[in-house]
C-alpha cells in the first residue's frame, strides 16, 4: 500500500487531536505567565503584611526580579528534560511519556488552585511558585518533545496544528485573564477558577490522546515503517525461494535489484540525523532566544504613557503585551498551514531569523520601568504595540516553519528522532533567552 492508497484523515480528526495536544502543551505555562498579577500581588501583599517576617529587603528583590526568575525556572528544566527525552524516547513507551506528563501537569495545577486559599509569607510562596513552575515545565518538556517526535511520523502539515494549538494556548490564557479583570475579580480567591480552567484543558488533552490510536489515518502512518519492513521481508523470502527453484544445478544467482531497507529495530544515530537538520535546529534556537530574552521579562515592565491611573493602565499589559503577542504568534503559526515560504533549503530563512535580533534593542528603548541607564526613545504606546505585533507574528511563523521543515530533511524512519532533536533546540533557545533576559534587564 502506498501513501496515496492510505486512509484519509476523516473530518480532520487527527489534525484536531494534534491541535488540542498542542494547546495542552503550552496552556499550563501560559496560565502561569498571564497570572503574573496574581503572583506579584501576593508577594506584595505578604511583604506589607504585619505578620511577615523581617525580610523586606529580600521580599522586595524577589518582587522586582520575579519575571526573570520565573522565566529561568521554566526554561532551564525545559532544556534539561527535552535533552533527556532525546535519549529516553527510544526506551520509554510514547504512551507513558505523553499521558504521564499530562497527568502530572494537571496535578500540579490542581495543587496550585488549592494553594490560592493558603496564606504564606513571601519567601515560602516564592519558593512554592518556582517549584511548581519547574515541575510543570519539566513534564511539559517531555510532552512537547514526544509530541513533535510523534508528528514527525505524519505528513509535514501535521506539525502545524501543534504549533497553532500552542499559539492558541497563550491567547486563551490572556483572554481568561482579561475577563477576570473585566468582571472585577481582583482578589486572589478568584484565581481558583482560573487555575481550575487549565485543569479542564489538560483533561481534554488526555481524552484526545486516548482517541488518537483509534484513528486509521494515525495508525497507518505511525506503523507504516514497521509494516513495510515486515511485508518487504516476507516478499523477499518468497522471491529467494522462487529463484532457488528456478536455478540450474542449485547455484543461486545474484539479484542486484534486491536492496535492503531500514530495519525498525536498528536505532538511528542522533549525531547523523542532527547533521542533516542542523540549519533548522539552529534557526529555531535563535528564534526563541530572541523571544524569551525580552518576553515577558522586559515587555511586561513597559508602562503606558496614555492611561496612568485609569482603566487603560489596568488593561495595558494584559492586552498590549500578553493578548497581542499570543494572538499574532498564533496567527504566524497558523500561516504555515497556508504556505511555507521560504523553502527548507532557502538561504533567506536564516537571514529572516537573524533580523529578529533587532527587537532586543527596540524593546529596551521602550518605556520600560524602572530603568537606570538607557534613555526612553519609543515612549508612545503605539511604538510598543507596533513592535509587539511584528515581533510576535515573526516568532510564530518562523518557529513553525523551522519545526515543520526539520523532520522532513531526514528519512522517514528518522523522523521521530528528528522531531525530538528539533524540540531540544527549541528548548535550548528558550533557556538561552531566559539567561539573556537577566543581562538585558541589568543593561536597562
Amino acid at each position: 500500500m502506498t501513501a496515496r492508497d492510505g486512509p484519509q484523515d476523516r473530518y480532520k480528526a487527527v489534525w484536531l487531536i494534534f491541535f488540542i495536544l498542542g494547546l495542552g502543551t503550552l496552556l499550563p505555562w501560559n496560565f502561569f505567565t498571564t497570572a503574573r498579577a496574581y503572583f506579584i500581588n501576593r508577594l506584595d501583599n505578604e511583604e506589607r503584611s504585619p505578620f511577615a517576617n523581617k525580610t523586606d529587603g529580600a521580599a522586595s528583590y524577589l518582587l522586582s526580579m520575579f519575571d526573570n526568575f520565573m522565566t529561568l525556572c521554566a526554561m532551564a528544566p525545559l532544556l534539561i528534560f527535552t535533552c533527556l527525552n532525546s535519549f529516553i524516547h527510544q526506551r520509554i513507551p510514547q504512551q507513558i511519556r505523553i499521558l504521564g506528563s499530562l497527568m502530572a501537569i494537571g496535578l500540579v495545577f490542581l495543587v496550585t488552585a488549592i494553594m490560592v486559599k493558603v496564606a504564606m509569607e513571601p519567601l515560602p510562596f516564592f519558593v512554592f511558585t518556582m517549584i511548581s513552575i519547574v515541575f510543570i515545565n519539566s513534564f511539559g518538556a517531555i510532552l512537547q518533545s514526544s509530541l513533535f517526535g510523534l508528528a514527525g511520523l505524519l505528513p509535514v502539515s501535521y506539525t502545524a496544528p501543534i504549533m497553532s494549538g500552542q499559539g492558541l494556548a497563550g491567547t486563551f490564557a490572556a483572554l481568561a485573564m482579561i475577563f477576570s479583570i473585566a468582571i472585577g475579580a481582583q482578589q486572589p480567591e478568584s484565581y481558583i477558577g482560573y487555575f481550575t480552567t487549565a485543569c479542564v484543558a489538560i483533561v481534554l488533552a488526555i481524552f484526545s490522546y486516548i482517541l488518537l490510536p483509534r484513528m486509521d489515518f494515525f495508525r497507518y502512518y505511525s506503523m507504516k515503517d514497521k509494516t513495510e519492513y515486515r511485508v518487504y521481508n516476507a516478499e523477499l523470502e518468497t522471491k529467494r525461494d522462487l529463484i532457488k527453484k528456478d536455478e540450474p544445478n542449485g547455484v543461486e544467482q545474484n539479484n542486484s535489484k534486491i536492496i535492503p531497507i531500514h530495519n525498525p529495530d536498528e536505532k538511528p544515530s542522533v549525531i547523523a540525523i542532527f547533521k542533516k537538520l542542523r540549519d533548522m535546529a539552529v534557526c529555531v534556537c535563535l528564534v526563541f532566544t530572541v523571544t524569551i530574552g525580552v518576553f515577558p521579562s522586559i515587555t511586561a515592565k513597559v508602562s503606558t504613557v496614555l492611561g496612568e491611573g485609569n482603566k487603560w493602565g489596568l488593561y495595558f499589559i494584559p492586552v498590549s503585551c500578553f493578548l497581542l503577542f499570543n494572538v499574532f504568534d498564533w496567527t504566524g503559526r497558523s500561516l504555515t498551514a497556508l504556505f511555507t515560504w521560504p523553502g527548507k533549503d532557502s538561504c533567506l530563512l536564516p537571514v529572516m531569523v537573524a533580523l529578529r535580533f533587532i527587537f532586543i534593542p527596540l524593546f529596551m528603548l521602550c518605556n520600560v520601568q524602572p530603568r537606570n541607564y538607557l534613555p526612553v526613545v519609543f515612549s508612545h504606546d503605539a511604538w510598543y504595540i507596533m513592535f509587539m505585533i511584528t515581533f510576535s507574528i515573526s516568532n510564530g511563523y518562523l518557529a513553525s516553519l523551522c519545526m515543520c521543515f526539520g523532520p522532513k530533511k531526514v528519512l522517514a524512519h528518522e523522523a521521530e528522532t528528528a522531531g525530538a532533536i528539533m524540540a531540544f533546540f527549541l528548548s535550548l533557545g528558550l533557556a538561552l533567552g531566559a539567561a539573556v533576559s537577566f543581562l538585558i534587564r541589568i543593561l536597562i
